[in-house]
């Protein structure tokens, strides 16, 4: 019986902005995963093809790398695995993305790639692109002075996949037969090879430019052991190893090979595009002009968010409804019918209501990524991120926790200078991201009326976004607070090449609302799970002698009111949830939250949301399904309808509302967020000072609200 053959590794490789994501998406459509490279942070995103031979390739989308002479995080986990035969990931061919219409450009690291003596096929992306703009190549010639099969290809259209799934079988084949070369692009000084042949024997699985890779960067290297680091230290100093000289030296030496080749190789072309995107920049770009017409598009997103979400969420919340009135109807009256209505179904009815907002969210952020003005921001805003003790590639970080947090932490990896990505870290969870959506959505309705101003705007969308700008406010605020603090000199600079402006590929944009999507109702719906469990049993259950008590209590009231049998059911479901364990938690916090004008029902939510965010919605929905018996299933409804048993006035004021949306505005409601910065940070310090520090200024914010507004 033939043994199945491991599946075949295949990096795909490339400068940031050449379309690898076109391409991987083209490969694996959605036979994706998402996860992380062993012991480190970066994002790992692999796929699976089969291949018309029967074999079965995994495609690992590597970050987008310019050198392998690194300057960033996700560009060191590159160099680190491709230097290092034993690395888990390290692959067994790759596939070289390049943007045809700047390949010379591109052409620095499939050089250097292509010395590391793996099988490699070149691929030339934005054929389509090329074609409108009149650039072509003889692939002929590419082909034979690079020592590798060209592809001309559009991950946009699709041209040329056939054509590349084809190669990708070639290149299969080719793994078993490759035998490795010590020749490559680059002529090593005599320092270099002395330096190799000292160490080879140390490290016999590796080519020479391994090897010399090796010496340029053993310092940070994590695979070497003590041992090996101080051999490569020692050949260094026997060699007279120069590191910087010799990055130079071959990075001046590969452009003189392949400018000439370049030039030689084009059969005719001259980009307009760059022309027509100058003149679009000198608009979208403009100092003045330009941050009124990204205010603009922001303004225009939230106003989506609100108007084009209406309908489906209405959908949404009248089919939990019915499903729950339904089942209350039909299924005795037990208490698994209390956990499957007041437990599961109001639970992620409260989170999965807001799926149809998030979407919008995430395909028209999608929409400026893809047409490349996302990059145009960062650029935008640049100066005035320096100003607050910023680095220039913070704003990333900034605009992607608008998304969520975790990752945009994570992206701060490419900030070289530890105190500037240290004050990002901070400061990035001011950012609103798309779990505060939920609890926004629900308490503005509470807050603002839904009246329209200057006949297009609504109000509430209005403030919708007034509450993303003040966690921007305050981000860079807080950043100019840690820049005293922590007393940073150094600055930095934004390396970031902006895309020309092209027509979004749909493929992509529909692919990454499912993503974003998956993941937020995914993971979001096993945190609810677990949460409206875990609050239901809180909820429904107190010690025999509370709930004992609670019931007298409310046959009591009963015959003092003379109330009805439902009018009783009420006021006893009310005395059963304050008398639950859930309740009692409540009640131990409602000294301290209820300056700001919160109950104890409010300070369960705030406990459970720690979890996540959104988990406040689901929350609100299991107790206020638990303390109300009518037939009205939604949890704006019963909110609205809350009040105080002791003034008899409602709990969710203007001044509650407002003070609530300020406390999630600032606070750091996200036990996720804390684990990730202790783990970029190296130590749960950080964390903590975050915590107390953005906790401290909620509480504050929400009672001068309160205070002022009551």
């Amino acid at each position: 019986m033939q043994q199945e053959q491991k599946p075949l590794k295949v990096a795909l490789i490339g400068n940031p902005n050449a379309g690898k994501t076109s391409i991987f998406n083209q490969l694996t459509g959605l036979q994706q995963k998402v996860g992380n490279f062993p012991g480190v942070t970066v994002d790992r995103k692999s796929g699976f093809v089969e291949l018309t031979t029967g074999r079965t390739v995994e495609i690992i989308d590597f970050p987008g790398t310019y050198s392998l002479y690194p300057t960033s995080k996700d560009e060191r986990l590159v160099v680190q695995t491709f230097i290092n035969p034993a690395d888990p990931n390290y692959p067994d061919a790759i596939v070289y993305i390049a943007d045809i219409t700047k390949l010379e450009k591109h052409l620095l690291l499939f050089s250097q790639v292509k010395d590391l003596s793996i099988p490699i096929l070149l691929v030339l992306n934005m054929a389509d692109l090329a074609e409108q703009e009149g650039i072509q190549y003889d692939l002929t010639k590419l082909s034979k002075k690079l020592g590798a099969k060209v592809l001309l290809l559009s991950g946009r259209t699709g041209q040329g996949m056939d054509a590349l799934r084809t190669a990708l079988s070639e290149l299969s084949e080719l793994t078993t037969t490759y035998v490795k070369s010590d020749a490559t692009f680059y002529r090593f000084s005599e320092e270099e090879k002395h330096f190799t042949a000292q160490i080879r024997n140390n490290f016999p699985n590796n080519t020479p430019y391994q090897l010399v890779l090796l010496g340029h960067h053993s310092k940070w290297l994590p695979f070497l052991t003590n041992h090996q680091k101080n051999l490569v230290s020692k050949a260094l100093t026997d060699t007279d190893f120069k590191d910087f000289p010799f990055q130079v030296r071959e990075t001046m030496q590969r452009f003189d090979f392949f400018t000439p080749l370049v030039y030689q190789s084009k059969i005719r072309g001259h980009s307009t595009s760059s022309s027509f995107t100058e003149k679009l920049d000198n608009l979208l770009t403009n100092r003045f002009a330009g941050p009124v017409i990204f205010f603009g598009l922001m303004m225009l997103i939230f106003q989506a968010i609100f108007a084009w979400a209406k309908f489906p969420m209405d959908l949404i919340e009248a089919i939990f409804g019915d499903t729950g009135n339904w089942l209350k109807n039909n299924l005795p009256h037990h208490w698994i019918t209390s956990l499957l209505t007041d437990g599961i179904l109001a639970g992620l009815g409260g989170i999965l209501v807001f799926i149809p907002q998030i979407a919008i969210l995430f395909f028209l952020i999608s929409l400026l990524e893809e047409v490349g003005y996302m990059a145009r921001a960062a650029f935008m805003f640049d100066r005035i991120m320096q100003f607050f003790g910023l680095n220039g590639r913070s704003i990333v970080a900034l605009i992607s926790g608008g998304a969520c947090a975790i990752p945009a932490i994570m992206s701060t990896r490419t900030i070289g200078n530890w105190k500037e990505r240290l004050i990002t870290i901070m400061v990035t969870p001011f950012i609103s991201c798309s779990a505060r959506i939920p609890v926004y959505t629900i308490l503005i309705g509470f807050a603002i009326p839904p009246i329209t101003i200057w006949g297009i705007f609504n109000l509430q969308a209005l403030a919708f976004m007034g509450l993303y700008i003040l966690g921007i406010v305050a981000a860079l605020l807080a950043a100019l607070v840690f820049r005293i603090i922590l007393k940073t000199n150094e600055s930095s600079f934004l390396m970031l090449e902006l895309p020309e402006y092209r027509t979004p590929v749909m493929r992509n944009v529909w692919m990454t609302v499912w993503e974003k999507v998956k993941t937020f109702t995914v993971e979001a719906g096993k945190t609810i799970m677990i949460i409206s469990l875990i609050l239901w049993v809180l909820s429904s259950f107190g010690g025999t002698r509370r709930m004992q008590k609670a019931e007298f209590e409310a046959s009591k009231i009963a015959q003092e009111q003379h109330l009805d049998t439902k009018a009783y059911e009420n006021v006893l479901s009310s005395k059963r949830l304050e008398a639950s364990y859930a309740g009692q938690l409540g009640q131990i916090i409602e000294p301290v939250i209820r300056p700001l004008g919160f109950d104890w029902k409010i300070g369960i939510a705030l406990i459970t949301s720690f979890a996540a965010r959104e988990v406040f919605v689901g929350t609100m929905a299991t107790i206020y399904s638990i303390g109300n018996q009518e037939d009205e299933f939604s949890v704006r409804q019963q909110m609205a309808k809350e009040v105080d048993p002791e003034t008899g006035k409602k709990i969710y004021t203007v001044a509650t509302s407002v003070s609530l949306l300020l406390f999630y505005v600032f606070a750091l409601q996200c036990m996720s967020t804390m684990a990730v910065v202790a783990r970029e940070t190296k130590s749960w310090k950080w964390p903590l000072i975050q915590f107390i520090f953005m906790t401290g200024l909620a509480y504050l914010a929400s009672y001068l609200a309160y205070h002022w507004l009551v």
